[in-house]
């Protein structure tokens, strides 16, 4: 039997030709197309849609270059609203203090720093929203310790990009059947 890179090559290439249909792997690239589209929208709504972020947002670059533009101010209240969480909540997740989110709150663009951590909470709130239910559960599931993340609450450690991937990877773990 064949041993490394080739190998494997060998054997994809092997099972085309012993009939395998091509519609299999290209419908397989449709579904995770789908999915990333779909987590896209999902992270669009928890921003506000694009009444509240003033632009069209079809793909992953649209979203990127508003974030280097800085979101809007309504943006940190349409994330309040939609994940449920109090002004000391979202500051404690973004990293900044409870009078700096208040001003922003209420006057000019964020910062782009700023933008990619309001970014993330929103991903990471869509990503529960989807995986685990509903909003209510989700908001709770954010906020309770979770010992798959050291008994941290999830909210805790979105502050980081290292935070946010562990609690992305339970709530993989948790959708596709893990234990979390």
């Amino acid at each position: 039997m064949p041993t490394g890179g080739r190998g494997i090559t060998r054997r994809r290439s092997e099972g085309l030709r012993a009939g395998a249909p091509k519609s299999v792997y290209a419908s397989y690239g449709a579904i995770i197309d789908d999915r990333m589209a779909s987590e896209l929208q999902a992270v669009i709504a928890e921003l506000g849609g694009e009444g509240v972020m003033g632009r069209t947002l079809r793909t992953d670059n649209d979203l990127r270059l508003a974030i280097r533009e800085g979101f809007p101010q309504k943006v940190v209240g349409s994330v309040m609203n939609s994940a449920g969480l109090t002004v000391k909540e979202l500051s404690a997740a973004l990293d900044l203090s409870p009078r700096s989110l208040q001003r922003r709150r209420h006057q000019g663009r964020l910062a782009r720093y700023e933008s990619d951590r309001l970014y993330r909470l929103a991903r990471i709130v869509a990503l529960a929203k989807q995986y685990i239910g509903n909003e209510e559960t989700a908001a709770r599931w954010l906020r309770r310790p979770n010992r798959a993340l050291g008994g941290n609450n999830p909210l805790e450690l979105i502050d980081t990009e290292l935070g946010a991937r562990a609690v992305e990877n339970v709530l993989g773990r948790i959708a596709f059947g893990g234990v979390s």
